[in-house]
């Protein structure tokens, strides 16, 4: 087994070992065939094919989903799309950039703008004004056909509730990274610690000051494992209820049968950040190995049939 194999790929390799399969795993592990006499399932990317082609593209979707998510009534932050101009004026439409400024306008604590379809928070940039709005459009839609536009909302928790069917088989918070002062040292020298950090999404002010000791500072308004955040399970009580029963809504709204789904506690009300059809939990592994294991396992389970 390679040592840089994804925990994705080695659950798979672990679970048909166990189960009689015959894996096959090709284009770098984004691809795995699994064989048990007539039967063939694959793996792709994330997905294990435990929801409908409509489901999976609905949930991958952000604007897509969003709008299902309101149509439902499950409370959810909204994601207004915009498709590359270069698709041509009666795709994209005429008035593209005067409706990416509206929006800006009546959101001035700014914007949020990111690829219509992508995980793990890439290409992800906050705006507050026209420029900053024109480089991060410019960006993205360089390697995107579209792209989405969200508020900008102080988020206080994000939760994410991975669920099989409507069973929650793991609810967790995403610590953002944080320091704490020393009295000595910078806030750039005690972010250096942490590489994940982007330094330039810091105020430049505060980044040469000295942090006083046992001041908390948190550096970044991410909330995304890759970004440097810390899964912390969450244990039963009020928030985890009231956080499964709304991923259950909103799974159920879109229809799907294996996914994460990200929650965001905004003004002490919960809703839902987005929709993943692929279940990715490469950091989580990273802490809780077994855990993974059983997760996948249980739903590998349903694709072989029902199995454990």
């Amino acid at each position: 087994m390679p040592s840089n194999e994804r925990i994705f790929v080695q659950a798979i390799r672990s679970y048909c070992a166990r189960h009689g399969i015959v894996i096959d795993v090709r284009a770098a592990g984004w691809l795995i065939v699994m064989d048990r006499g007539e039967t063939r399932r694959f793996a792709f990317g994330y997905d294990i094919g435990l929801n409908s082609a409509m489901a999976h593209r609905l949930a991958n979707d952000k604007s897509a989903a969003s709008e299902v998510l309101a149509l439902a009534g499950v409370p959810c932050i909204a994601h207004h799309l915009f498709l590359n101009p270069k698709l041509g004026e009666h795709v994209a439409g005429p008035h593209w950039w005067e409706a990416m400024v509206r929006l800006l306008i009546q959101n001035p604590q700014g914007l949020v703008v990111k690829p219509n379809e992508g995980t793990a928070g890439r290409s992800v940039i906050k705006v507050t004004s026209s420029a900053e709005l024109e480089r991060a459009v410019s960006e993205i839609f360089a390697m995107s056909l579209g792209l989405v536009i969200a508020p900008y909302v102080e988020i206080e928790d994000e939760i994410r509730v991975i669920l099989l069917d409507e069973t929650p088989m793991v609810v967790y918070g995403k610590e953002r990274p944080s320091v704490t002062g020393d009295g000595v040292q910078t806030l750039r020298e005690l972010a250096r610690a942490m590489p994940k950090v982007k330094l330039d999404e810091l105020d430049a002010r505060e980044l040469d000051v000295v942090v006083p000791k046992g001041e908390r500072r948190v550096l970044t308004w991410r909330h995304n494992l890759d970004a440097g955040a810390k899964p912390v399970l969450i244990a039963a009580g009020e928030v985890r209820a009231a956080c499964t029963k709304l991923a259950i809504d909103a799974a159920s709204a879109i229809g799907v049968t294996f996914a994460s789904i990200d929650l965001v506690r905004v003004d002490g009300a919960w809703k839902v950040l987005e929709i993943n059809s692929g279940v990715m939990m490469e950091a989580l592994g990273k802490l809780y190995p077994d855990l993974v294991q059983t997760i996948y396992d249980a739903a590998l389970g349903r694709v072989f049939g029902g199995e454990r």
